[in-house]
């Protein structure tokens, strides 16, 4: 008998059958894309749409990103609950139609505040340890 059927031997005890089963939270961090978007609608306070929030992004971020990709990010932000829509007045300069405006919610909050504090823990002591390193 050799030392692979010793082993066998062992692992095949019910002792030793399990598995781990992990399930993973609806609380993950934002992505950076995510991130900069609920940053933009916070900073504009109430009047947050697709063109203020891309100007917000030009302006703010140096980022210039296709209002549809705005969209996109939105409409995943509103289903993990990190920002609430609403179309608000009707207006003749848009046919009649109201914006969709954007407000980030509790939840949104907190994940902002979440990746915050990752980011805020991650970069301590960084540039002091590194030298030449940077945030």
């Amino acid at each position: 008998m050799g030392a692979f059927d010793s082993l066998a031997r062992i692992f095949d005890k019910p002792s030793f059958l399990y598995y781990v089963a992990v399930v993973m939270g609806s609380d993950r961090l934002l992505g950076g894309f995510e991130h900069l978007l609920l940053l933009a609608i916070l900073r504009l306070e109430g009047n947050a749409y697709g063109t203020t929030i891309r100007r917000e992004l030009i302006e703010c971020a140096g980022k210039d990103v296709a209002v549809g990709a705005i969209y996109t990010g939105l409409d995943r932000l509103e289903e993990k609950d990190f920002v609430a829509s609403w179309v608000g007045e009707p207006t003749a300069k848009r046919g009649g139609r109201g914006k969709r405006l954007y407000r980030v919610t509790p939840a949104g909050r907190h994940a902002l505040a979440e990746m915050n504090r990752a980011i805020r823990h991650l970069s301590d002591g960084l540039l002091a340890e590194k030298g030449n390193a940077r945030a």
